[in-house]
């Protein structure tokens, strides 16, 4: 057989959610979209701002010479300074432009921060539920997933930590928001996390980097403001990207910020660059870097995303179904009123609603619902829910 062993093992246990939103679309076209309620991938249907869509009209019609040639591997310097400049704004940190590397996306900047930490055999912590492809990257470097459950509410729970990390330790990975909770960690809890790892790191005597990924950090409600991470550990390297603030997941524009406090701030400046080409992503997408600076202070509406997320929040927890609240991102993710997660999700399916397993996250008994979508087919799908839940 051509294919690799690995990657064969890799299809054959493929995403839940990838194959949801397959089902999903399958069925849009033999019943007709207005009959099929598909929350199971995060693909905002809200168009970019205004702002972004002019920006771009200006970059396309641009007779500049060079527009699409190839730039330094880690960017355009004037971009990677304005996101510095961004950076040193909320930390207080004096972030430079070597700090910074334009990557393909926050998934793109994941693999690169990896390329450059891990070993063969080094692990990861991860904290469940989480966002299933992390294992994939964890495996594309050598590493390990050490996955640990969290805390009342999907808080990360300390002590479990603690009890995971060994000599293999490499990194901590979190996402806050959270997909697929949609919670948000607090200034105290991670300043209690960083504590742990800078005491772990001495004790080790090695570095444990505390890798944030923060494509949902705009998306946030009810006044909450996310707490800046960099704040709270000096070995920090955060990945982020516009897919979800500016709407734009195809353009795969996002990147990394190492944080001036880091250990190997140098090593790791000039590793990235090279971790990128070597990838084969080469550089980020020439006109979207340019987009960026233009477009400042831009962001999508959040609004539609909070009646979404009160519209389903207060009609599941109506039914008697346990579930936390979100501050940010656009899931939902209630626990389920029958132990099988698969099941509850094939009983949804029957009735044309796509939901994705809770196991699809490393925490079965449960099921995700993005709710990125037009508010008329969240108000159309509630009684369908009524439906499911009362059936079970």
């Amino acid at each position: 057989m051509a294919i690799a062993k690995a990657l064969e093992a890799s299809i054959q246990g493929s995403s839940l959610i990838r194959a949801m939103f397959e089902e999903g679309e399958r069925r849009k076209i033999a019943l007709g979209p207005d009959k099929v309620f598909d929350f199971s991938l995060g693909n905002p249907v809200f168009e970019p701002p205004l702002a972004v869509v002019e920006a771009l009209k200006t970059l396309t019609q641009s007779e500049q010479p060079g527009t699409h040639r190839y730039m330094p591997n880690a960017g355009y310097k004037e971009t990677r300074d304005y996101i510095a400049s961004l950076m040193a704004d909320e930390s207080g940190l004096a972030f430079l432009v070597g700090d910074i590397c334009m990557c393909v996306g926050a998934g793109g900047a994941l693999n690169v921060i990896l390329k450059c930490l891990l070993d063969p055999g080094d692990e990861v912590i991860v904290i469940r539920p989480y966002f299933v492809e992390y294992d994939y990257y964890f495996k594309n470097h050598g590493g390990q997933a050490v996955p640990v459950l969290s805390g009342p509410g999907f808080q990360i729970d300390l002590a479990a930590i603690e009890a995971a990390i060994g000599p293999k330790t490499k990194a901590v990975l979190i996402n806050s928001p959270n997909n697929p909770t949609g919670v948000i960690y607090d200034q105290k809890a991670l300043e209690a996390l960083g504590g742990l790892l800078t005491k772990k790191s001495a004790e080790l005597g090695r570095v444990i980097t505390l890798i944030s990924d923060e494509p949902y950090r705009a998306l946030v409600y009810d006044e909450v403001k996310p707490p800046c991470v960099f704040n709270s550990y000096n070995n920090v390297i955060l990945a982020t990207s516009s897919s979800k603030d500016l709407a734009l997941p195809g353009e795969r524009i996002g990147y990394l910020a190492i944080s001036p406090l880091h250990q190997d701030r140098a090593l790791l400046g000039q590793a990235a660059p090279l971790a990128l080409r070597t990838l084969g992503f080469v550089n980020a997408p020439a006109l979207m870097q340019r987009l960026l600076p233009m477009v400042k202070g831009a962001k999508v509406d959040i609004e539609p995303y909070r009646i979404n997320r009160d519209l389903l929040y207060n009609h599941l927890t109506s039914l008697g179904l346990d579930c936390v609240k979100p501050q940010g991102a656009f899931y939902l993710f209630p626990k389920c009123p029958i132990a099988d997660d698969l099941l509850f999700c094939e009983k949804a399916q029957a009735l044309n609603l796509l939901v994705v397993p809770g196991r699809a996250f490393g925490l079965a008994g449960y099921f995700r619902i993005a709710y990125c979508f037009q508010t008329e087919m969240i108000r159309r799908s509630l009684p369908v829910f009524t439906e499911l839940i009362k059936g079970l």
